[in-house]
C-alpha cells in the first residue's frame, strides 16, 4: 500500500492506494496554519487514520508547497511559510517511524499524470498547474526530476518571455521581482490583466462567461492569456522538449485553452514547427495527492 499526503494551505488530504493505483481510502483535515509542530502531528494523524481504516501499513510520500534543499534537508520557497527553514522531511520520518519522501506539489502532479494519468507511459512530462498561482514540475520516466537545487520546473518565476513594451517591467511578484510568469497567467494574473485593460473587475469565471458572449474586452483578455502561456511553454520546450505537457488547476477547465495554446506554441520555440501535445490532467485535483503516493517506486509496498 502507498499513502500520499497533499499538504495545502487550508487542508491536508491523504489517500491510500493499492499496488495498482486503486483508491482504498481518502481522508482530510484542516491545516494547522502557522503551527509547524501541529502540521507534523496532523499529517501523522492522517496516516494513522488511513492505516487503521485499511488494516495495512504503507510507504508515505508528501507533496509540499515548496522544496527540500538537498544539501541541507531544509524547506525553502514554501508559501506555507512556517515550513521554511525547517527539516520537515526528517521530522515527519521521525514522527512516523519510517522514511518519508517529500516533493514539491507540482512535481507530484507531474508524477501522477505520468504514472497513470493523461501522460501515462511518456518519458518526459512537464506538468503545469495554473490556478490561483502558477507552478510546474518535471517527471522523467515516472520519477520526479527536482534538480540539484530542488527547483526543477519552476517556470512560474521566470520572466515572461519576449515581453512587449506594454508588458514591461511587469507586475510586482511576491518573490520580490517583477514580471514573473505567474503574475501574467495565473487566475489572479488573468483577472488583474483584464481589469487593467477594461477598467472592470471581474472574477476569472465571469471573464470567461463574458468572452463566450462575445464581449470584446474579455475576448482580448483570453487571447493575451493564451499567448503568454504559449510563450512560457515555448521556453520549456526549448530547454526540456517534453513528450507531453499536462495542464491542471482551475484554468485547465477552459476547453478553448488547448487548441489555442497548441496553435500558438507551434512557432514560438527555436525553429518552429513543434507538435508537443498539450492535454488536460486526468486526475484533476487528485493528481497532487496521488503523485505523492507514487513518490515510492513500484517495488515498494
Amino acid at each position: 500500500m502507498r499513502i500520499g499526503i497533499d499538504l495545502g494551505g487550508t487542508k491536508i488530504e491523504g489517500i491510500a492506494l493499492d499496488s495498482k493505483g486503486l483508491e482504498l481510502r481518502r481522508f482530510r483535515v484542516a491545516t494547522p496554519r502557522g503551527d509547524y509542530d501541529g502540521t507534523v502531528a496532523a499529517i501523522g494523524g492522517v496516516v494513522r487514520d488511513l492505516e487503521t481504516a485499511t488494516g495495512g501499513t504503507g510507504s508515505v510520500g508528501v507533496g509540499i508547497p515548496g522544496t527540500i534543499v538537498a544539501s541541507t534537508g531544509l524547506v525553502k520557497n514554501a508559501n506555507s511559510t512556517w515550513l521554511n527553514g525547517r527539516p520537515f522531511e526528517r521530522d515527519l520520518s521521525i514522527a512516523l517511524d519510517r522514511e518519508v519522501r517529500c516533493a514539491n506539489d507540482a512535481n507530484c502532479f507531474a508524477v501522477s499524470e505520468a504514472t497513470d494519468g493523461a501522460a501515462a507511459g511518456a518519458g518526459v512530462v512537464f506538468g503545469v498547474i495554473v490556478g490561483t498561482g502558477c507552478g510546474g514540475g518535471v517527471a522523467l520516466n515516472g520519477h520526479v526530476h527536482a534538480g540539484r537545487n530542488g527547483i526543477g520546473g519552476e517556470w512560474g518565476h521566470m520572466p515572461l518571455p519576449w515581453a512587449t513594451g506594454d508588458e514591461l517591467p511587469g507586475p510586482e511578484c511576491y518573490c520580490g521581482r517583477r514580471g514573473c510568469l505567474e503574475m501574467w497567467i495565473s487566475g489572479t494574473g488573468f483577472e488583474r490583466d483584464f481589469a487593467a485593460h477594461s477598467g472592470r473587475e471581474l472574477r476569472g469565471k465571469d471573464i470567461v462567461a463574458a468572452a463566450q458572449s462575445d464581449d470584446a474586452e474579455a475576448l482580448s483578455a483570453m487571447e493575451r492569456l493564451f499567448d503568454r502561456m504559449a510563450r512560457g511553454l515555448a521556453v520549456m520546450v526549448d530547454v526540456l522538449d517534453p513528450d507531453v505537457i499536462v495542464v491542471g488547476g482551475g484554468l485547465s477547465n477552459l476547453d478553448s485553452l488547448y487548441p489555442a495554446v497548441s496553435r500558438l506554441l507551434r512557432d514560438y520555440p527555436f525553429g518552429g514547427g513543434v507538435d508537443t501535445p498539450i492535454v488536460r490532467a486526468m486526475h484533476g485535483d487528485s493528481s497532487g495527492v496521488r503523485g505523492a503516493a507514487w513518490l515510492w517506486p513500484p517495488q515498494v509496498s
